[in-house]
C-alpha cells in the first residue's frame, strides 16, 4: 500500500455534504469523500453518469490533517432573471418561474487541508497520473474555487499518514497555538480508528460516500470518522523559509519517503 499526499488550500473552498440546488448551499467543515472522488473522477475524464467506475475508488483510504479550518463565509447569490420565463434559470425540480433563483452559498474562506491518500498501488498511481494532467480541472468543491500550489505533494510516499504526522511542513500559525516542549497539536480525520480507537477520539458519521454523480439521481451513503487531536514536532512550522518554499522542497524531494 502506498499512497499521495494533497494540499487543498484556497481562498475558498465549499464542501457540499446535504443541499442539492437549494436556497441554502452548505459546506462541510472538511473536504468530503464524494468530493475528493469527484475531483479523481473528474481528473480521468469519467462522465457523472459513468456510476459503475466510481469502483475503482473504493479501496482508497482517506486521513484528513487540519492545518487551519477556515472560516465561515455566505454569499448571497442570484441566478437568472429579469428574462423571459423560457430563458430564465431552472429550479432543482426542472420548473421555471422566471424569475431570478435565489441561493446563500456557504464557503470556508483561507482554509487549509493534507490529505493522505493510501491504497493499491495501481490505484494511487492511476490517480496521481491523471492528476498531473487532468482531464477536467480540479477544484475545491465548486468550479469557483480554484486551489492553490502545489496541489500535490507527494505521488509516492510509503507511508502517507506517517507523513502527515512527521514530515509534511505546517503552516506557521499553527505552530503560534500555544506549542509546549517543541509540539504544537493538529486536528486529524480519521477513516479507520487509530490504534484500535483510542478513547480521545470523537466519532463523527457522515453521508458522502459517493454511490451515483448522475445529474437527476445522486445518492450517497454513509462513513463513520474518527477526529483526534494530534502531537506534531513544531520543527515543521518553525523554519526560516517561506510556507511556499517548504512545501515546494517537501513536493520536489526525490524518491518515496
Amino acid at each position: 500500500m502506498t499512497g499521495l499526499i494533497m494540499r487543498l488550500a484556497g481562498p475558498l473552498q465549499s464542501w457540499g455534504e446535504r443541499s442539492a440546488f437549494s436556497a441554502e448551499r452548505d459546506t462541510a467543515l472538511f473536504p468530503t469523500r464524494s468530493a475528493l472522488i469527484g475531483m479523481f473522477a473528474a481528473a480521468e475524464g469519467i462522465p457523472r453518469h459513468d456510476t459503475a467506475a466510481l469502483q475503482r475508488y473504493a479501496a482508497l483510504e482517506f486521513t484528513i490533517r487540519i492545518d487551519r479550518p477556515g472560516v465561515s463565509l455566505v454569499d448571497y447569490h442570484t441566478v437568472g432573471g429579469g428574462q423571459a420565463k423560457d430563458k430564465t434559470a431552472a429550479t432543482s425540480g426542472g420548473s421555471r418561474k422566471g424569475a431570478a433563483v435565489v441561493t446563500r452559498r456557504h464557503y470556508l474562506a483561507d482554509a487549509v487541508f493534507v490529505i493522505a491518500i493510501t491504497g493499491p498501488r495501481k490505484d494511487t498511481a492511476r490517480v496521481a497520473d491523471a492528476l498531473h494532467q487532468p482531464h477536467w480541472a480540479p477544484y475545491l468543491g465548486r468550479r469557483a474555487c480554484p486551489p492553490d500550489e502545489p496541489l500535490l505533494l507527494r505521488t509516492d510516499a510509503a507511508d502517507p499518514v506517517g507523513e502527515l504526522l512527521h514530515h509534511v511542513p505546517l503552516s506557521p500559525d499553527l505552530a503560534r497555538r500555544a506549542p509546549q516542549n517543541g509540539i504544537v497539536l493538529a486536528t486529524f480525520l480519521w477513516e479507520r480508528a487509530r490504534h484500535q480507537a483510542p478513547t480521545s477520539a470523537d466519532t463523527l458519521t457522515v453521508q458522502d460516500v459517493p454511490h451515483s454523480f448522475a445529474p437527476h439521481s445522486r445518492s450517497h451513503g454513509k462513513r463513520r470518522l474518527h477526529r483526534t487531536e494530534e502531537k506534531l514536532p513544531a520543527t515543521l512550522a518553525d523554519s526560516p523559509l517561506s510556507l511556499h518554499r517548504r512545501l515546494v522542497d517537501y513536493a520536489t524531494k526525490e524518491g518515496p519517503s
